[in-house]
């Protein structure tokens, strides 16, 4: 596997090292091997050179199978630079239109909803991440006047909702669930035309697909029954804004940023995707060794499972689970009872 490396700002770099750690241990044990090739990307690239992603850059990460990312933030860098002049971009010229979020609960990891536990919070979000809002489209008239005007366009296209839901649902049929239904999130009771048609879409591509329960929420109720019965959810497929919200609502529900971790997939054949913890570069943490790797080392397995390497993700999964479960004092950044170095030691032990 080739694999491109973006260790970024902050703290990204030592999560990153650890989830090498456990990617070296697994494919040894596991008997494959992996290329890796570091670039220098982010925050700190940016206000030293004033250069976001550099020309020629994409079509070079464009070379590998896939990209492994720390994270991207500087307190120094107003916001939107490096969202959107990298994140955003690379997700658009990389065609990344499947935004990967499973929500499970692990072992000894402690959520705010009373009487629920990990058998109640295991459900995974599937995002469309290339339309909607996020296209940029808008623009301001008589700026910073009494008279000022902004508009913001959505996008919503045939091919782009197809595409997502029709993934969905092949998502939902080869997941190890024994619901087999699959939730569309969305408002098409107020947002009556881009929601029209992933409405449409939804179900005439569930028609192909008679073995999977095709269900419905609104955005709201669904942010509603997340927390008050998280246990009926089985996979998501939403829109882009919508599930940029309700994946940091599940995140919580799963016991925070520091273990949830995500993925920006081009599933189409030759494709690049990107994988990443979700929790940000947390600049206040830098250079302690006390910041929660779990969710690194999760994207790390996901990285596996998207280039073929299930048992080498299981057995990733299965680790990180032994040490949460029965290690890990909390997955608080200082709290952990270890440092960085060390929770990535106890996976490896624990392969």
């Amino acid at each position: 596997m080739k694999i491109a490396v973006i260790p970024g700002d902050g703290t990204g770099p030592e999560v990153v090292a650890e989830g090498l750690k456990v990617l070296e241990a697994v494919s040894q044990a596991e008997g494959f091997s992996c290329e890796f090739q570091e670039f220098d990307l982010g925050g700190e690239r940016y206000l030293r050179t004033g250069e976001v992603l550099p020309e020629g850059m994409v079509e070079e990460l464009r070379q590998f199978d896939s990209i492994y990312l720390g994270a991207v933030g500087h307190p120094d860098v107003p916001p939107g630079v490096l969202e959107k002049g990298l994140l955003l971009e690379l997700r658009f010229q990389l065609d990344q239109y499947i935004n990967l979020r499973p929500v499970k609960l692990f072992p000894g990891v402690e959520t705010p909803l009373a009487g629920k536990g990990p058998e109640d919070i295991d459900f995974v979000v599937v995002r469309e991440n290339t339309e909607d809002l996020y296209c940029g489209v808008g623009g301001f008239l008589k700026k910073n006047t009494a008279d000022e005007v902004a508009t913001q366009t959505a996008i919503f296209t045939r091919k782009g909702c197809e595409r997502c839901i029709r993934w969905a649902f092949e998502y939902t049929r080869r997941r190890d669930s024994a619901k087999k239904m699959l939730t569309l999130v969305a408002k098409t009771n107020v947002l009556t035309y881009g929601h029209d048609l992933w409405w449409r879409t939804f179900q005439e591509v569930a028609k192909e697909y008679p073995d999977i329960k095709a269900d419905y929420n609104h955005v709201d109720a669904c942010c509603m029954w997340m927390v008050k019965t998280p246990e009926y959810y089985d996979v998501i497929v939403t829109t882009n804004m919508f599930g940029d919200i309700i994946t940091d609502l599940a995140a919580m529900l799963q016991g925070g940023l520091g273990v949830a971790a995500g993925g920006n997939v081009n599933p189409d054949p030759g494709g690049t995707s990107m994988f990443e913890p979700m929790g940000g570069s947390a600049p206040k943490y830098t250079g302690k060794k006390v910041i929660n790797p779990i969710a690194a080392i999760a994207a790390i397995a996901m990285l596996l499972e998207q280039g073929g390497q299930s048992k080498a993700a299981d057995r990733i999964m299965r680790a990180v689970q032994v040490v949460t479960g029965t290690k890990m004092q909390s997955q608080t950044a200082g709290k952990m009872g270890y440092g960085t170095s060390e929770i990535g030691d106890l996976v490896v032990d624990n392969l």
